[in-house]
């Protein structure tokens, strides 16, 4: 039996239980190989969808979406949360990692689900879509994937709740558990909803695929599967605002405005968020009206606020921070004099704008029944959820590896140069890439359809120029954010492979407890008007005003639809 040890880093101060550390490294390095194959399958999909080059024939593009969709919003980003589980737990709690040996065996069932997955969907005759509905079958290995896939990060989730407990025991903090923490407790709870949902629609599909069952219902189906694949994202959303939280702390030393708003925010999530996958079902005649708008408004709008109070507490926690350090000349000295060269921040930063104005404004729109007429089902929807998924989660996550590339890897980053420009190349390429895209579909052009054109069909739809001009540029947005996702695996792997190894820190055979943290003071009020952060409230203002026009603009459109004599 391996004798567990603490390494202090010696650059952070944090401290890694060994085999936690171990599972982190593995989990991360597979998250990023699966990014890297998702990254070449999108150069397929954005080079098709481009109408002048149009690349691949019809059955291999919609095999290459497939993957596409599944290796990038699954297996990416999933990888990575049981690594960031495993920090906010055994890490940032000082603890050990609790049932090591299970952990393992989750990492092990993920790798084969994920690799059975796609080895199916490469055979052939599984080109489903990431949405797999039924009765459109794939072969049963595709399904089986998913399961064991699912399995073994509901594993890793127990581990995570376990070295909770492992930590209280043993008293290695005082008091509440760090923010941070918190939000990783409530994407894990969010994951075990989410990857039940998906365990109990998967397993009768997989068995249909057998011949077992004879038949699954489409519709119940569909509900049940968006219960997984739409809240997918809602872990992603309440891991990569934990991350926020963690940088501002990182970068700036920022203390939250308020834990206790942040908590309940948070909490608002566990109870709200989920709601937002009726967003996808607002088009089908089996669900009641009744049902739609409870479920997409009333309720919903929780979850908006929950993440409206992020928006405004995190940055307005950075401008605090900054305020202390002298930063007081008009509203926006703060932002100005950050450390915009710190991939750190600045990846997270435009993550938090563009998540904010693009994914969260864009998502409030779909979610309204009237209005999710006029884009349902257009190519608008991976326009909103690129926004959501690759701004917001994604390049979280590419921002966090900058910080653990020396604290958690002990390598010095190679290219620090191309490090500080990536997420920028990448960011503001996903923006323009979400925008014309979103545009394209306001203008009705399909979601998944191979040829937006449509040749050859006996019914041809003349589109205007300008749905064909905005395809054209996704594809240019899109080339331009694969150059930065490259950019950011060439860093990545490479200071694993040749980067200089790092002084590794003290090695202890116990942990050291997290002392007392001393009471959060009230942060000082700046400006005539009295606010601890007035730059970020006319910030919250501007995105207040955005979001009002966008939102009305939009009953414009669909009061158009139909024309009244």
């Amino acid at each position: 039996m391996s004798t567990t040890t603490y390494r202090t880093c010696p650059r952070s101060g944090l401290q890694f239980e060994s085999q936690a550390e171990k599972l982190m490294l593995a989990n991360a390095v597979a998250a990023v190989v699966f990014l890297l194959i998702g990254g070449i399958l999108a150069i397929g999909v954005v080079l098709t969808r481009w109408p002048a080059i149009h690349w691949l024939e019809a059955d291999t593009f919609y095999q290459v979406l497939t993957a596409h969709g599944i290796d990038m919003l699954i297996f990416w980003i999933i990888f990575f949360e049981i690594a960031v589980l495993y920090f906010c737990s055994s890490t940032l709690l000082r603890c050990r990692l609790a049932t090591p040996r299970w952990a393992w065996a989750a990492f092990v069932l993920m790798v084969v689900g994920a690799v059975m997955n796609n080895w199916a969907v490469y055979q052939g005759g599984s080109s489903v879509m990431m949405t797999s509905y039924v009765p459109m079958m794939a072969e049963p290995s595709f399904y089986l994937g998913l399961i064991l896939f699912a399995v073994g990060a509901l594993i890793g989730c127990f581990v995570f709740l376990g070295t909770l407990v492992v930590a209280k025991r043993d008293k290695t903090y005082q008091g509440s558990v760090p923010l941070v923490t918190f939000g990783a407790i409530t994407a894990c709870i969010i994951a075990v909803f989410t990857i039940t949902s998906g365990a109990i629609i998967l397993i009768p599909t997989y068995l249909m695929s057998l011949g077992i069952v004879k038949e699954v219902d489409p519709l119940i189906y569909r509900t049940i599967w968006w219960a997984f694949g739409h809240s997918s994202q809602q872990i992603n959303v309440a891991a990569h605002i934990s991350i926020w939280y963690a940088v501002a702390a990182i970068a700036f030393g920022a203390k939250p405005m308020s834990e206790r708003v942040s908590r309940g925010a948070f909490l608002l999530y566990i109870l709200f968020l989920q709601l937002a996958s009726a967003h996808h079902l607002l088009a089908d005649p089996g669900v009641s009206t009744a049902w739609k708008v409870v479920n997409t408004s009333y309720f919903m709008y929780f979850a908006v606020l929950a993440s409206m109070i992020h928006g405004l507490t995190i940055p307005g926690a950075m401008e605090v921070a900054q305020r202390a350090k002298g930063f007081n000349k008009g509203l926006f000295e703060w932002l100005r004099k950050a450390p915009w060269g710190n991939p750190v921040f600045s990846g997270v930063f435009i993550s938090i704008i563009g998540f904010g104005f693009l994914g969260g404004i864009s998502g409030v729109m779909m979610g309204t029944e009237q209005l999710n007429m006029i884009i349902h089902n257009t190519i608008y929807v991976p326009g909103h959820f690129h926004a959501t998924v690759v701004v917001g989660t994604t390049l979280s996550f590419m921002a966090l590896t900058y910080f653990l590339i020396p604290v958690l890897f002990k390598r010095e980053m190679i290219a620090p140069k191309l490090a500080q420009w990536q997420p920028y190349l990448f960011g503001l390429s996903m923006y323009f890439f979400c925008l014309v895209m979103m545009g394209a579909g306001t203008l009705g052009v399909s979601r998944r359809h191979w040829d937006m054109a449509f040749n050859g069909a006996a019914l041809a739809y003349e589109w205007p120029g300008a749905a064909y001009l905005m395809m054209g540029l996704v594809g240019i947005g899109g080339i331009a954010a694969i150059v930065g996702g490259a950019i950011y695996i060439y860093v990545t792997v490479g200071s694993l492979l040749w980067g200089k190894r790092l002084d590794e820190g003290k090695a202890s055979s116990t942990f050291t407890p997290i002392p007392r943290s001393a009471p959060t003071v009230v942060a000082q009020s700046y400006g005539s008007a009295g606010f601890a952060a007035p730059g970020t409230f006319v910030l919250a203002m501007v995105f207040l005003v955005s979001f009002i026009l966008y939102y009305f603009i939009n009953w414009k459109y669909l009061s158009q639809v139909w024309g009244l004599s």
